[in-house]
């Protein structure tokens, strides 16, 4: 599959940084997703890897913190108002999936939405709590006025899924 990486034309910063995506841990039985708009894709260890950040306060950490695969699910501009229902509510509270009527579907290592135009599943490789020591003055007051930074997760992408 990694081969198969490298015949993939889309656009990364306009995927990660203006298309709305999932991160979704867990398994059929029991996962959490949320919307996120901060990743980046790469190559590190001599793997493909993708790294996004949660939040501790965040019911999906919880499932990434007990998950060795999690995914991150692109989605059409019509998904959009969806997935910020998705971001800005806890699975804890309701069932946000149900509500928003998507459609869980396994990728055979993880969870994804049949709805989703690109999945990357992951296997987490490594994770680390950012140092707020090492962040800019103007970031932390700008994204982190609470004090509540972020858990850096890096995963090998160990398969992709693209209508």
């Amino acid at each position: 599959m990694q081969d198969d990486l490298y015949g993939f034309s889309e656009n990364i910063f306009k995927i990660v940084g203006k298309d709305s995506a999932l991160l979704t841990a867990g398994t059929l039985d029991g996962f959490n997703c949320m919307t996120i708009g901060w990743a980046t894709i790469g190559v590190l260890w001599s793997r493909n890897v993708l790294v996004c950040f949660v939040r501790p306060s965040r019911y999906t950490y919880e499932f990434m913190e007990k998950s060795d695969v999690f995914t991150v699910s692109f989605y059409d501009e019509s998904y959009r108002d969806r997935l910020a229902y998705l971001g800005t509510h806890s699975g804890r509270d309701a069932d946000k999936v149900k509500k928003c009527r998507l459609t869980p579907i396994s990728t055979g290592e993880g969870v994804t939405f049949a709805e989703a135009r690109l999945t990357f599943v992951c296997k987490k490789l490594y994770h680390q709590d950012l140092d707020a020591g090492q962040i800019p003055d103007v970031v932390k007051a700008r994204h982190y006025p609470k004090g509540d930074y972020h858990r850096v997760y890096v995963g090998e992408i160990i398969d992709y899924q693209k209508k």
